[in-house]
């Protein structure tokens, strides 16, 4: 018999609390197992068991999200499911509610892609400032790929059709299956190291999930951040899209969109090429036909500002000054001369030597040469010198008579 301070708990009690403590302690949890025993009620719920080789769990997919997978649920299917553990008080059975189901294999590998993904895009490995640009004119294109594959092939076929100059490197390696995936990585490490090519393409052809799987592994994307060779991803084909892809500097849809994106179309710069020669030629022949009016014009301003053409019209301009200087001159001459004569007319006309041509005469003081205006000027014995219109006449005074001024 119980004590009496023991609890007596009833079914639906311990039901209802076994309930409650498995859906707060496992209300999230993904399992993996075989389909068995699937109902399809009109309800349209879905009930089924999850088996293994060991044991087996009943689980409930109610309508709401049970419409999703109707059809495609089968018996012996594996799935990976996640749900909330409960307990279906009535019967007392132990079961998962089912709130996501999908294929095993495919979802648990898209879970850890998701969750990769997610994690290397928070660190910042696929944030575009750090992504490489790819150069114009490669030197050489290394390529990290299968050599037996198609892939390859492609490519090459690609570039000798685009450039046929360029050369390649290759870098074989396992695409696929156990350790390809630390294969490419140490390669690509290889690759950024030895700097034996200026682009790398890290290419494969189209597979399932789990074939494309050693892309999608960390230490590929980490070797692909860390390469100082800027790299270009084509993998499988344009609806895959792997981890390899966000940590590449560009990705392509296709191993041909690869080799298309990191290589020069030879065609499209040989015409790139004739059109700016001949934008090139038209620009010279503008610019020279610019030039030469420009020189004809300078040439035309030169020869109207040329000393030459101002000295000649400085020596025309001194050659007519010199003509009005001479004729002015000849002018001023003749002019003085005239009035000369006027003046040595006029002045004769007032001249003594005038008047001794009419019989006067003059006389002076012998030798002072001095005027005698009366005759007590001079002195018996004296001599004077008489000045006629012609000569002269040297006399001795012998008498003089002064007039009576009365």
């Amino acid at each position: 018999m119980p004590s009496t301070t023991e609890t007596i708990h009833t079914v639906s009690e311990l039901t209802q609390a076994a309930r409650l403590l498995l859906e707060n302690h496992l209300s999230n949890i993904w399992v993996q197992g075989e389909v068995s025993n699937l109902s399809r009620p009109s309800s349209g719920h879905l009930y089924f068991s999850l088996k293994d080789a060991k044991a087996q769990i009943r689980c409930a997919l109610f309508q709401n999200r049970a419409w999703l997978f109707r059809e495609s649920l089968r018996n012996g299917q594996h799935v990976l499911m996640r749900g909330r553990v409960s307990l279906y008080e009535p019967r007392g059975d132990f079961q998962v509610i089912v709130e996501y189901l999908e294929e095993a294999g495919i979802g648990a590998l898209r879970q850890a892609y998701d969750e990769l993904r997610l994690r290397l895009e928070q660190e910042g490995l696929f944030a575009l400032e750090r992504k490489q640009p790819l150069p114009c004119f490669p030197q050489r294109i290394g390529v990290i790929t299968s050599p037996s594959g198609a892939a390859f092939r492609d490519v090459l076929t690609t570039l000798r059709r685009r450039f046929p100059s360029l050369p390649v490197l290759l870098y074989p390696v396992p695409v696929q299956g156990a350790g390809a995936g630390e294969r490419i990585a140490q390669t690509i490490r290889k690759a950024s190291g030895q700097r034996s090519c200026d682009t790398l393409l890290l290419v494969r052809g189209g597979g399932s999930l789990e074939d494309l799987w050693a892309f999608n592994e960390e230490s590929v994307a980490r070797a692909i951040v860390a390469c100082t060779i800027p790299l270009v991803t084509g993998i499988g084909h344009e609806t895959d899209v792997t981890i390899a892809d966000f940590a590449a500097d560009q990705r392509a849809a296709t191993p041909t969109a690869a080799a298309e994106l990191a290589s020069p179309d030879r065609l499209e710069w040989l015409n790139q090429i004739r059109l700016l020669n001949e934008r090139l030629a038209r620009g010279l022949h503008h610019r020279l036909d610019t030039q030469h009016q420009r020189l004809n014009e300078l040439a035309r301003r030169l020869d109207r500002l040329h000393p030459r053409q101002r000295l000649h019209n400085h020596a025309q301009r001194l050659d007519e000054l010199d003509q009005r200087l001479l004729t002015a001159t000849r002018q001023r001459l003749q002019m003085a001369t005239q009035r000369l004569q006027s003046l040595s007319a006029h002045l004769h006309a007032l001249s003594p030597l005038a008047t001794l041509n009419r019989g006067y005469a003059i006389a002076r003081r012998h030798p002072k040469g001095e005027i005698l205006r009366r005759a007590d000027q001079a002195s018996v014995g004296g001599t004077v010198d008489i000045l006629l219109g012609e000569g002269h006449l040297y006399c001795e005074i012998q008498a003089i008579s002064a007039l009576d001024s009365t």
